[in-house]
């Protein structure tokens, strides 16, 4: 998977998620219910057909990034693998729309509603009397509550990884027969419609060694429309086949083999009849696309294709004075290039059987400011970072060449076409090079400041060793090895970075910067002021120029500097393919943080270690990263945004906090929010909390990333499929002859 981000829901579940009570904050006005919810910013693109076009039978070859670890989704090392076999093999309750909503799945549930709200909430569920495990045996209350008492967190000897919404059940019980299931909560749950999805057997959840190991690489027993078939670690792939006891409509497919394949390897892999659907980066559908123009073409050679035999091409270097070796290895150099040349062309003309499907994935990225230490504890410092950027110009980087909507994400919380979506950017406000150079200023970072003797004789020393032509290869910013200075010529060590204890600055800096941006949202949601400022006006000359002209000579703010150290940040990034696009977005980020005077030290990184030894453990100051959006953000969201706190080893406990900046008041609306069993109201405390995240400055949303899935175009109800839960069962390559088309209401 690409740096892009961190995956999808799956992910989301590899640290445990912890719930703490509900505070009092003064609550907010609902939102009224004829208030329109706007749409997504780009529908999915699935190729929609109905069932009678498919053809019965076939295998759908899907490409996966690796064999999931384990089956378990609950479990630390789940992965997006894991969660696309339960999710073909195992009942959910609710599935996600196309705007993300949770519905219920008529294939598991009759009905599942709120009974009673005091003194306790009681969901009764009543289930649907054909849903049977693959064993025969029918799904009831004791799936239900072995599941319950495996995540609820009481037993240590489970290995879970999340434990949110399992912990404020009470009791689980049979209800008038079989086929209900009483769950009342010692605490209410807004987000009820998370739990039991997926649902496992009882074997699997009933004991710790059955859930901890025996659900690694087999499951007992299966409900879903495939069942689970073998799993081949050493071939690289898992394959499901229909379920003969299904009960809902059939699948169309007799196989789905999910098949390991890297990402930087997708387009051979779809050239070479090995899969048939994946998901890929830009590049790979740019080949696509260009195979799909090329196509009734004569010639897709390219460069190397006139190339001279080899007999003359011997003859000639010999004539010139070549010797035979130096002949033989041009003739060896050139037969290489002319293979080269060939295979990319058959796979070109392979790639001519496939289509890209657009849209946007359920999913973020944002730049992450580190709050725990250096010049960005400042919450000052964090907001100008933010005032510098244009949101818009870094959408359109990524997402305009694609030709989707580069449209800047408003939320943390939610995306366009959710419920709980609102821009709330405004609690901080928009691109602003004086406003950004102001809160520099009153933080002390002085342009043209003095800068420490040791760092300025460092830099002369490096200068007159390295002359112009080492001063030039320093600053190659194309190199994927060592760092590159954004306003600076020579790189600097860790050695004159800011040591000073970031403990001592957070607790000068934290009551009254807490206060501060619990002003700016309290006023965004005013709507008094704090909306994104004109751009054209003000500012450093130069910074609002369309792409691509350039600025005038001395248009960049000159470097900043406090108490004898320059501003510079570190901005980690990772090196392997799939993150070009990152790297892209990266350096427009450094510009613009040039022209107001902050210059960014880039560090790329190998991908195995981005995450784990950088962003997980703060070895950063800014970083790219993604997050993906829940239907639930009360409960998914809250770990991500929580307030750090001290552990009882004396380190900073920060959940899934990677940026380590939080407020109480963040908090406390998220655990409102959670309490809450009033649906309008969970979203109006929700928003507030987002506009408080905002204000903080810990993370800036910046674009909802593309999602491209190459498919072969005769295969129906699968691609890009934005917020929407997959279909296996409505899957399938179509009927010769037929063409796709909108399903009908008796298809669905």
């Amino acid at each position: 998977m690409s740096h892009d981000g961190v995956g999808p829901r799956a992910v989301m579940r590899s640290v445990a998620f912890l719930t703490a009570g509900a505070l009092a904050v003064p609550a907010l006005a609902a939102c009224s219910a004829d208030e329109e919810v706007a749409k997504p910013a780009a529908a999915q693109d699935i190729a929609p057909a109905t069932r009678d076009r498919i053809e019965d039978g076939g295998t759908l070859r899907w490409a996966v990034d690796a064999v999931p670890q384990t089956l378990n989704t609950f479990q630390a090392d789940a992965d997006a693998g894991t969660s696309r076999i339960a999710g073909a093999v195992l009942p959910s309750l609710y599935r996600l729309d196309s705007n993300g909503i949770p519905q219920l799945n008529p294939d598991y549930l009759e009905s599942a509603k709120i009974v009673e709200s005091e003194p306790k909430q009681v969901v009764l569920y009543k289930l649907n009397q054909q849903a049977v495990w693959s064993d025969g045996r029918e799904i009831g209350a004791a799936d239900f509550a072995a599941q319950w008492r495996a995540l609820s967190g009481k037993d240590s000897a489970y290995w879970t990884a999340r434990n949110a919404g399992y912990d404020r059940i009470e009791k689980i019980e049979q209800g008038k027969n079989n086929l209900e299931v009483r769950v009342t909560f010692s605490r209410p749950y807004a987000d009820w419609k998370s739990l039991f999805s997926p649902l496992y057997p009882k074997d699997v959840m009933g004991t710790a060694d059955a859930f901890n190991d025996g659900a690694r690489t087999k499951l007992q027993a299966t409900a879903g429309p495939f069942a689970l078939q073998k799993i081949d670690h050493k071939d690289g792939q898992v394959l499901l086949t229909r379920n003969p006891h299904w009960w809902g409509r059939p699948a169309k497919l007799s196989e789905i083999a999910l098949v390991a394949v890297p990402r930087d390897k997708r387009a051979e892999a779809l050239a070479a009849d090995k899969v048939d659907l994946a998901e890929i980066d830009p590049e790979e559908a740019g080949r696509i696309a260009l195979a799909a123009r090329d196509k009734g073409t004569a010639s897709l050679q390219g460069p190397g294709s006139a190339l001279p035999p080899a007999k003359a091409l011997r003859s000639s270097a010999v004539a010139h004075g070549s010797d035979e070796k130096a002949a033989s290895d041009e003739i060896k150099a050139r037969e290489k290039q002319r293979t080269a040349v060939a295979t990319y062309a058959g796979q070109q003309t392979a790639l001519r059987d496939f289509v890209v499907r657009k849209s946007l994935e359920p999913a973020y990225t944002q730049l992450a400011l580190n709050g725990s230490e250096g010049p960005l504890a400042d919450e000052r410092v964090r907001r100008a970072v933010a005032r510098a950027i244009n949101r818009d110009e870094l959408a359109k980087i990524v997402l305009s060449p694609l030709g989707l909507p580069a449209v800047p994400v408003g939320s943390h919380l939610a995306l366009s076409g959710q419920p709980a979506y609102a821009d709330n950017s405004g609690a901080l406000g928009g691109e602003d090079t004086k406003e950004a150079q102001a809160l520099l200023a009153d933080a002390g970072w002085v342009p043209g400041g003095p800068v420490n003797e040791q760092q300025q004789q460092k830099k002369k020393d490096k200068d007159k060793a390295a002359g112009p032509e080492g001063k030039k290869a320093d600053s190659d910013a194309d190199s994927d090895d060592g760092t590159f200075i954004v306003g600076e010529d020579d790189k600097n060590g860790e050695a004159d970075r800011d040591k000073k204890d970031p403990k001592d600055h957070a607790e000068k800096q934290g009551n009254h910067g807490q206060q501060h941006a619990d002003d700016q949202a309290d006023k965004h949601l005013d709507g008094r002021q704090y909306a994104p400022k004109d751009n054209r006006q003000g500012g450093a000359p130069g910074a609002y120029a369309p792409k691509g002209t350039a600025a005038p000579a001395g248009a960049a703010a000159g470097a900043l500097a406090k108490d004898g150290k320059a501003l510079t940040l570190r901005f980690v990034l990772p090196s392997g393919p799939g993150s070009e696009s990152l790297r892209t977005v990266a350096d427009q980020i450094s510009r613009m943080l040039e022209r107001i005077g902050i210059r960014t030290e880039t560090s790329k990184v190998p991908d195995d270690s981005y995450f784990k030894d950088h962003i997980a453990s703060g070895q950063y100051d800014l970083a790219l990263y993604s997050w993906p959006a829940s239907a639930f953000p009360a409960t998914d969201a809250r770990p991500i945004y929580a307030k750090p706190v001290p552990a009882a080893d004396g380190s900073l406990a920060v959940e899934q906090n990677y940026t380590r900046v939080g407020t109480d008041q963040v908090d406390q609306l998220f655990d409102q929010a959670i309490a809450t069993l009033d649906e309008d109201e969970s979203r109006s405390l929700v928003r507030k909390a987002d506009a408080r995240i905002w204000a903080a400055a810990g993370s800036i949303p910046l674009y909802q990333r593309p999602q491209l899935t190459a498919t072969r175009l005769n295969l129906a109800n699968a691609g890009s499929f934005g917020f929407q839960t997959p279909l296996y069962e409505d899957m399938g390559f179509l009927k010769k002859g037929a063409q796709g088309g909108t399903p009908t209401k008796k298809d669905k």
